[in-house]
C-alpha cells in the first residue's frame, strides 16, 4: 500500500445486538459452549454429571489465575479458561473425579510451559484430553454420543455456532473442515464399502460441535494467514481420514494434536517469515507501508 494512504478502521457496531455479537465481546464463546452443555444434557444427558464438570471449570479457572499472576503478574481473562474447563467436563467421561481436575490442570498448564517463541502451540483442551487418553485409558474415554434422531438440538447448535464464528471471522476454517470431512467420508465408502450416512454422521455428534466450533478456530492456536487456515483445516480432515481408516479411536482429536502445532511450527519457524520480514524491510526502505 502506497505511503498517505489511509486505511478506514473498521466500524464498530452501534446496537447492543451488534456489540453482543461482535469479536470484541470475549464472552460471546462461552456463553455459546454453555448453550451447548445445558441442550446436549437436557435433550441426552450429554454429561457424565454436573460435579464433574464444574470441577474441570474449577481446576481450570484456578489455575489460570495462579499461572497468570506468576508468569504475567496480572490475572487474565478468564474466558479462555472458562471455555477449556467446560470443553474438558463435556469431552471427557470417567467415572472418577480425579481425571477431570488432572485434565484441566494438564490444558492450562500447556498454556505456560509449552510455548515457542512466546506461543504455545498446541489447544489447550484437545491437548489435555490426548494426553488422557494416550495415559490413562483404562479410566477415561472421550465423548462419542450423537444427537440420535432428534434434529432440533444439533441445527440450534449448527445455526448459532456458524452464526458466531462467521462473527469473529473464523467461519472459513470450521466450512473447510467441514467440506472436507463430507467429501473424505465418500471417499471412505469407497474404501471401506460402509453406508455414506454412517461414515458421515459423526460430524452430527456434540463432539464434533466443540471440535469445529473451539478447537480448530482457536485464535492462539491457528496460523495466520487465512489461505494457511484454510489448509490446515483440511490436512487436519486429511490426517482424521488416515487415522479413521487405521481405526485410531478419537481420530479427529489425534488429527489436530498432530497437525495443529506442526502447522504452528512451520509459522514460527518457515521460510515465508523471513520472506514476511525482509517484505517488511523493503518497504520501510522504499517508503513505503506492508
Amino acid at each position: 500500500m502506497s505511503a498517505g494512504i489511509a486505511v478506514a478502521p473498521r466500524s464498530k457496531p452501534t446496537s447492543p445486538v451488534g456489540r453482543f455479537f461482535s469479536a470484541e465481546n470475549r464472552y460471546l464463546s462461552p456463553l455459546f459452549i454453555t448453550l451447548i452443555l445445558l441442550v446436549g444434557n437436557l435433550s441426552f444427558g450429554l454429561l457424565e454429571s454436573f460435579s464433574r464438570t464444574l470441577l474441570a471449570i474449577g481446576t481450570a479457572l484456578l489455575l489460570e489465575i495462579v499461572l497468570g499472576r506468576w508468569f504475567w503478574g496480572r490475572i487474565p481473562n478468564l474466558a479462555s479458561a472458562y471455555i477449556t474447563g467446560i470443553s474438558v467436563g463435556i469431552l471427557l467421561r470417567s467415572p472418577e473425579y480425579w481425571p477431570y481436575a488432572l485434565c484441566s490442570a494438564i490444558a492450562i498448564t500447556s498454556k505456560y510451559a509449552i510455548r515457542v517463541r512466546g506461543r504455545h502451540i498446541w489447544n489447550p483442551s484437545n491437548f489435555a484430553i490426548c494426553a488422557m487418553l494416550v495415559v490413562a485409558p483404562e479410566f477415561v474415554a472421550a465423548l462419542s454420543i450423537q444427537w440420535g434422531n432428534t434434529v432440533w438440538p444439533m441445527a440450534v447448535i449448527w445455526v448459532l455456532g456458524a452464526f458466531i464464528v462467521y462473527r469473529v471471522q473464523r467461519f472459513h476454517i470450521t466450512a473447510t473442515y467441514v467440506a472436507s470431512f463430507v467429501a473424505l467420508a465418500f471417499l471412505r465408502t469407497l474404501i471401506t464399502g460402509h453406508p455414506f450416512l454412517a461414515e458421515v454422521a459423526p460430524i452430527t455428534g456434540p463432539m464434533y460441535q466443540l471440535f469445529i466450533f473451539f478447537m480448530i478456530t482457536d485464535p492462539k492456536t491457528t496460523v495466520t494467514p487465512r489461505w494457511a487456515q484454510c489448509l490446515v483445516a483440511g490436512l487436519v480432515a486429511v490426517a482424521e481420514l488416515i487415522l479413521r481408516l487405521a481405526h485410531v479411536v478419537n481420530a479427529p482429536f489425534f488429527a489436530l494434536t498432530i497437525v495443529g502445532p506442526a502447522a504452528m511450527l512451520v509459522e514460527i519457524w518457515g521460510p515465508w517469515r523471513k520472506l514476511q520480514h525482509a517484505a517488511g524491510g523493503f518497504s520501510r526502505q522504499s517508503g513505503t507501508r506492508a
